[in-house]
């Protein structure tokens, strides 16, 4: 049994099963096929394994009854080429990850047969397969135990260039190499497992940029599980703002759909979400005066608002266009109920005008309560938010010069928030949230759908 101590994320386990309630900001679910397609890439495509493996050397083979019942010895065997590596993967119900490499191995030496030495090559058919669980979470960190690792030899091929060979050689050579190998093999194994473990905790335990904002720090939440049809994992995603403020987000139960016949499931919830948002729609003030060259209905509006001021405000009744100042109230908050999603903003909006001396009369300060729908799209590994303006409810703050009824004003100021604030947020929101690549498994033919609380990625 070997013990190998990694940080933060292990691939051979998993989180609760999707029909389990969990807490965290995000999590997902990834299939036994994906898995199988990770692990080959990394051990396999890569050339992990046979880098490791390449040069191994093997004890000397020495044995009575050869050729003429000589002597026997092999030398200097080593391993040429791992051949024709398959690896699959059979996950373990709440134990972990059944991990089985099967290759030829190309083996060759210097046999000695009596006084006559030749080179020997021999090709083996190895199947090995290792257990491999998690245990001991504790602050990103986790052991992974590798349990019995077991080495089963197939069929053996031997070549002499003379030709020259025997049957006892070939029972010598079986013998000794169904003695040895395991012994050799399966430490490789654990080495090459380590690296690969290694290098899949950066695709999870990351600090991405979110733009200028901040960043958003995605690491493993719980100790992670297994069932027989998906592995998952549990992560946190830590929103931070520049300067290292915490944008705090609570956690709620959701459930994560099935996966079927998806590579990938990952879940959002709505409170990570709003999280980002906060850092990502953090547009300052903006002022502005009242003109066909800001806002298309810059005269419309102008001509509603002076309709509504009393006759005897004569500081209201010049010619110059008004002044308008936007400001954001709040955090901007996005709600996810089945197959929709919105996101709702409170905006102050000052329409003013400015004296000769300076000053300033506030002809109105308005509260603007916006429901913005929300397209969801994926593009380069990042979410990407679009919004339109859905439903404006507009109330009075104040009017210094006693203006009371605002009721035609809401098609005015939904037009001119439309033109003016709803362009800024869609820019704010286009450099999109950063995902975490979860295992390396790219995020593209994806589809999303909504539920209660929780936004889904399935690949």
């Amino acid at each position: 049994m070997t013990m190998l101590k990694l940080f933060g994320i292990v691939f051979f386990c998993g989180l609760l099963s999707p029909s389990q309630e969990v807490l965290s900001g995000l999590s997902c679910a990834v299939s036994p096929g994906a898995m199988q397609n990770v692990l080959s890439d990394a051990i396999l495509q890569n050339g992990l394994l046979q880098q490791h493996l390449q040069g191994l050397v093997l004890p000397n083979i020495m044995g009575e009854g050869g050729l003429l019942n000589s002597p026997t010895s092999i030398t200097g065997l080593h391993l040429v080429k791992v051949r024709l590596p398959k690896l699959s993967v059979v996950l373990l119900p709440g134990i972990g990850v059944q991990l089985t490499i099967a290759a030829k191995l190309e083996l060759s030496g210097n046999c000695l047969v009596g006084l006559l030495s030749e080179l020997i090559d021999i090709l083996v058919d190895v199947n090995i397969t290792a257990n491999i669980k998690c245990t001991n979470f504790e602050s990103g960190t986790v052991q992974v135990v590798i349990e019995d690792c077991l080495c089963i030899l197939g069929a053996i091929k031997i070549k002499l260039l003379s030709g020259l060979l025997s049957l006892s050689v070939n029972d010598i050579v079986l013998k000794q190499l169904t003695a040895t190998l395991p012994g050799l093999l399966c430490p490789v194994v654990d080495i090459v497992v380590n690296l690969v473990n290694i290098q899949l905790l950066g695709t999870l335990n990351a600090v991405i940029p979110v733009g200028t904002a901040g960043t958003i720090h995605y690491r493993l939440a719980s100790l992670p599980f297994t069932s027989g049809l998906f592995l998952g994992l549990d992560l946190d995603g830590a929103v931070k703002q520049v300067g290292g403020s915490i944008i705090p987000h609570d956690s709620s139960p959701s459930a994560l759909p099935p996966l079927m016949d998806k590579l990938l499931v990952l879940g959002l919830r709505q409170s990570f979400l709003n999280a980002v948002l906060s850092l990502l729609i953090q547009i300052p003030p903006q002022t502005f005066t009242c003109m066909p060259e800001v806002f298309s209905g810059a005269s419309h509006l102008q001509e509603a608002i002076m309709t509504l001021v009393p006759s005897g405000c004569s500081t209201c009744r010049g010619t110059s266009p008004l002044n308008i100042k936007l400001t954001l109230s709040g955090n901007p908050l996005i709600l996810l109920e089945e197959n929709k999603a919105t996101v709702e903003l409170s905006v102050l909006v000052q329409v003013f005008i400015k004296r000769l001396d300076g000053t300033i009369l506030n002809l109105l300060l308005l509260k603007a309560d916006l429901s913005l729908n929300a397209q969801v799209s994926i593009a380069g590994g990042r979410l990407v938010l679009g919004l339109s303006l859905g439903s404006i409810s507009l109330s009075l703050e104040s009017s210094d010069v006693g203006i009371s009824n605002i009721s035609n004003l809401k098609p005015h100021f939904s037009s001119l928030l439309a033109e003016t604030l709803l362009p800024l947020i869609n820019g704010a929101l286009g450099i999109g949230i950063p995902l975490p690549n979860v295992l390396g498994i790219p995020l593209i033919k994806v589809d999303i759908q909504i539920l209660a609380g929780l936004l889904v990625i399935l690949v």
